[in-house]
């Protein structure tokens, strides 16, 4: 067995809080550069050299990549052999609110969903999965809302077709339309529960978007391309960098799937202690 202190994850999460909001991921850096080399329209290049430049800047300067940095959303794999000496989910959001204080970073979360109230910088949302061995993987992904307000969620049937699902994808980054800061990266999760399923779009969007996608994320991100909605919604061929989708096995009478969408500043980090 091994003890991980709540402070050595205090302090883990804290600096998660800074480098995700302030270094914007190789994989999207990446594929952003692509996009940019691709583009004719000289608007949309514009737009892409300007997001560019200004993932440049919050490296160097150790700035927030975007103005809303987000609700800090957790996601904790804990291994079977691994005992916290301490209170797990208070040395986290004690992180996430010392990370961003120290960051410098926006104070984004309202304690009741109802009554609003003032903004404060805690708490995250916490994801726990347990894993094998006797370590601990911290992954921080602050999610902005403008974007996190497009998620869809449908119960198909379950003798709907791929075509059904390609539609129902397609057709929520279309609403989602020029609001939710594109070029986007789309997150779907396909099967489990209802709540299951949405976790499961979320935590697609932390796999690395890659050159080769499967055969159905490649034929959803050449039909989301086509929407020409491109950078910020002012056309181009740029609209989706990629789309990334995770499975689990499902009920026999139903097919729940959920689309989680990304601004272009797609954020996280991770660390294992």
């Amino acid at each position: 067995m091994r003890v991980i202190s709540a402070d050595k994850i205090k302090d883990a999460v804290s600096e998660l809080c800074i480098r995700a909001n302030t270094v914007l991921r190789k994989d999207i850096l990446a594929k952003l550069k692509a996009a940019y080399s691709q583009e004719t329209n000289k608007r949309a290049r514009d737009i892409l050299k300007a997001i560019i430049h200004n993932a440049y800047i919050a490296r160097n300067d150790r700035l927030a990549l975007c103005q809303d940095t987000g609700l800090p959303v957790v996601f904790l794999e804990i291994g079977q052999d691994v005992r916290v000496a301490g209170d797990l989910r208070e040395a986290v959001n004690k992180g996430v609110e010392a990370g961003y204080r120290r960051g410098y970073l926006r104070n984004s979360i309202i304690s009741n969903p109802l009554t609003r109230g003032k903004p404060v910088y805690s708490p995250a949302v916490i994801h726990t999965e347990i894993a094998r061995g006797d370590k601990l993987k911290i992954t921080l992904l602050p999610k902005g809302f403008g974007c996190e307000n497009k998620t869809q969620l449908k119960m198909f049937n379950p003798t709907a077709g791929i075509s059904d699902i390609e539609k129902f994808i397609v057709d929520a980054v279309k609403i989602a339309g020029p609001d939710a800061c594109p070029p986007y990266v789309v997150g779907a999760g396909i099967g489990g529960t209802a709540d299951y399923a949405m976790f499961l779009a979320k935590k697609a969007l932390l796999k690395p978007v890659r050159r080769r996608f499967s055969k159905l994320e490649n034929a959803l991100l050449k039909k989301i391309n086509k929407l020409n909605i491109g950078p910020m919604g002012l056309g181009g061929k740029a609209t989706c960098l990629g789309v990334s989708i995770e499975t689990y096995p499902t009920h026999i009478a139903g097919l729940p799937v959920a689309v989680n969408i990304s601004c272009h500043a797609l954020r996280s980090a991770a660390t294992i202690l």
